[in-house]
């Protein structure tokens, strides 16, 4: 099967199947998911829904936030992975929040990548999500069903990962298929145990036109 002809398929299901896909993590501002995305790294968007309520109550705004010891911080979030390293990655991002950027999240990746805790795939995962720009964040779940299923190249790297899938989807449903690849491999194409039987993309899929 062509590349092209493949992305075409898969894209084309999800469209049918999966048209409104949504991230799985509680937010009702730019601020809590920024806040939410930090947290959950190398963490379960479900343990990171359980610590956020109460983090939010208590720091409702990034000014709250900034005021806030790290240890403060830590009390609220000791439950998350990686918890100390989070928790001077939320104080410092909130300072630089308040002091730099007006307390207004920022809509590009070059300046998101200047607070603390935010690497590329956390900015991508806020310009897709929040303003819904045309970028593709690569986490776990998106590297792994990306090369797997043979939309990407073999042990590529992230970033390679990320400019072949920017390059061959339409820029207009980027942010979806940000969350396509992600929730495909959260509950369908599992590290490892892929449930190939569940499949709607089986037809399509590199991996299981070898099985």
């Amino acid at each position: 099967m062509l590349l092209k002809d493949r992305y075409n398929n898969i894209v084309n299901w999800f469209l049918e199947n999966m048209p409104e896909p949504k991230t799985e993590l509680n937010y009702s501002n730019p601020y809590e998911l920024l806040v939410a995305v930090i947290l959950s790294a190398q963490c379960t968007d479900k343990r990171v829904n359980q610590i956020t309520p109460d983090l939010f109550r208590k720091y409702p705004d990034p000014f709250a936030l900034s005021l806030a010891s790290v240890d403060e911080i830590l009390f609220y979030i000791r439950s998350c992975s990686y918890p100390n390293n989070k928790a001077k990655h939320l104080a410092g991002m909130s300072k630089i929040l308040v002091e730099e950027f007006d307390s207004i999240v920022p809509d590009n990746i070059s300046d998101l990548q200047k607070l603390p805790g935010v690497g590329r795939k956390t900015a991508n995962v806020i310009v897709s999500v929040i303003f819904d720009k045309p970028a593709m964040a690569v986490d776990t779940h998106v590297y792994r069903v990306a090369q797997r299923i043979g939309l990407t190249k073999k042990d590529c790297s992230v970033l390679e990962t990320e400019k072949q899938l920017v390059k061959n989807i339409k820029a207009e449903l980027l942010p979806r298929a940000h969350h396509w690849l992600i929730l495909h491999g959260r509950y369908i194409c599992m590290a490892r145990k892929p449930k190939c039987e569940k499949c709607g993309i089986t037809e399509y899929c590199k991996f299981f036109s070898k099985l």
